[in-house]
């Protein structure tokens, strides 16, 4: 074979390989374009309402029942 035929066969796959590449960028970008979008002033009232809504189930901000604590420390057996 000769080098000329081998080049036009690298430049042909090479060819196959961006359009390939081409078309699965355009499937992506068109799957980004239809995702619904929201304002972010609007995201964001939409978050602070869920915080304010679950405030109360945080553990974080109301703690956690000793009772239930499953990360207490342990309680020590003393045999005598």
């Amino acid at each position: 074979m000769n080098s000329s035929f081998l080049k036009t066969i690298s430049t042909n796959m090479t060819s196959n390989s961006n359009l390939s590449n081409m078309r699965r960028l355009v499937e992506q970008l068109k799957l980004e374009a239809s995702v619904e979008r929201i304002k972010v002033s609007q995201a964001a009232a939409e978050l602070q309402q869920y915080c304010l809504q679950n405030a109360g189930k945080d553990a974080l901000l109301v703690g956690v029942p000793t009772g239930s604590n499953p990360f207490r420390e342990p309680r020590s057996c003393a045999v005598v």
